[in-house]
């Protein structure tokens, strides 16, 4: 089976907890606050493997979570950071977000790493709270919570001469006749159900040829399995229009080049500018040049007559592909303004009026803030109300007209506001 599109859902690591702990020793009194910080969660990493040709491992594992960061513990010792989790997937493999649409990476090369997931940064623990009014804080920090996020993955395959055609036309049957590939070849239409790679020697040199499935009319358009297909022409450099000269299918080899070419052009007016050359397939089937003479008078570009399954001009046609690629730019990654999750906001806040009058504070500073409020610590608790002056939330409370004894709501806190 053959994969080439699918969504999964991704999550990195959360943050490990800080640890609230305090120094004992024997004829030590007061060892003072020891506990240490949470370990970092582990980054979601995506990485291209050559080896890999398929999305097919990801049809049976969908979910993918890295490893949380490890809680701290006594005597400054901090957790130990989660490990990056690594999905590898095929080279060509385009990373979307499923929500937005936007592309976060394209791996074109082997090897190619991107992170697209940042662990949960570890909570603090109680040392990294003590000061010169607070000697002994009974409170640390919670680790931060990462969020699952759904990525598109979209298969392209990579290849410089893209094989295209209409069904039956030999297009399988040429590919093995140029290269090492073995395809499915057999005498019926759709036979070829999955885009086929092949490399071929010509002379010193190689190059890389995709058999890409038989178009149909309307493919643009979603007909058959048009558009699956066709996202695999959009890599190549050079397309080879494979043409059944002969007719057998009872059809106009030039009607058909023309049709295949306006299906190019509808899905993509770049691809419809994409240089061709034709093989005119089964031409041992003619009983004269008559039918070649007359595709070369209406067709303008160069035209081939070959046959795959005696390999006549064969030699000529590889030539001319040969010569046709080095003049043309080397294959590139897609051009594309990258798509970054945002990090999560951990200073803004903003206040609203509840219909029972009461005043609510939200956003990202006060939840970043209730990572480190135990509210039955009194230690805890005054460190909460004096960051709410300090980062100015008392001071928007007034401004938003919040008086003697109105009520003002913090995630669980509910209390009355005090000039």
């Amino acid at each position: 089976m053959f994969v080439d599109r699918i969504k999964i859902y991704i999550k990195a690591g959360n943050g490990g907890n800080g640890c609230t702990s305090f120094y004992t020793e024997k004829y030590v009194a007061n060892g003072g606050p020891d506990g240490g910080d949470g370990g970092t969660g582990g980054n979601v990493v995506f990485e291209a493997d050559a080896r890999m040709t398929s999305l097919l491992d990801f049809k049976f594992a969908s979910h993918f979570r890295a490893p949380d960061g490890e809680k701290g513990s006594g005597r400054y010792c901090n957790g130990k950071s989660g490990k990056d989790l690594v999905i590898k997937v095929p080279r060509g493999t385009v990373i979307a977000d499923a929500a937005s649409g936007g592309i976060l990476a394209d791996l074109f090369s082997d090897g190619e790493r991107i992170t697209v997931l940042k662990g949960g940064r570890g909570g603090k623990g109680n040392a990294r709270f003590k000061s010169s009014r607070r000697q002994a804080p009974h409170f640390s920090q919670l680790g931060e919570q990462t969020e699952e996020k759904c990525v598109l993955l979209e298969l392209k395959t990579i290849a410089d001469v893209g094989l295209v055609g209409y069904p039956n036309v030999g297009k399988s049957t040429l590919l093995s006749s140029v290269s090492g590939a073995r395809p499915k070849i057999a005498n019926y239409h759709f036979t070829t159900l999955s885009p086929n790679l092949g490399a071929v020697q010509y002379y010193d040199h190689g190059f890389v040829v995709a058999d890409i499935p038989g178009l149909i009319d309307g493919a643009s358009q979603g007909a058959g399995l048009g558009i699956d297909f066709l996202r695999h022409v959009e890599r190549t450099r050079l397309i080879v229009h494979v043409v059944d000269i002969a007719g057998t299918e009872g059809r106009d080899p030039v009607e058909d080049y023309k049709n295949i070419n306006r299906e190019l052009k509808e899905f993509s007016p770049e691809l419809g500018k994409r240089p061709q050359i034709v093989a005119l397939n089964k031409a041992e089937l003619l009983p004269d040049d008559r039918a070649v003479t007359e595709f070369k008078r209406k067709v303008k570009v160069p035209c081939f007559p070959v046959s795959a399954v005696t390999r006549q001009g064969l030699n000529e046609l590889l030539k001319c592909v040969w010569d046709t690629l080095c003049l043309l730019p080397p294959p590139a990654p897609l051009e594309f303004e990258p798509f970054v999750y945002p990090d999560r906001d951990t200073t803004g806040f903003t206040i609203r009026r509840d219909d029972d009058g009461a005043f609510e504070v939200c956003g990202g500073m006060i939840e970043e803030l209730a990572r480190g409020v135990v509210l039955d610590s009194y230690d805890s608790f005054n460190y909460f109300q004096k960051r709410l002056r300090d980062d100015g939330v008392i001071k928007a409370l007034r401004k938003a007209g919040a008086g003697e004894g109105d009520t003002v709501r913090i995630l669980d806190i509910e209390f009355e506001f005090v000039e």
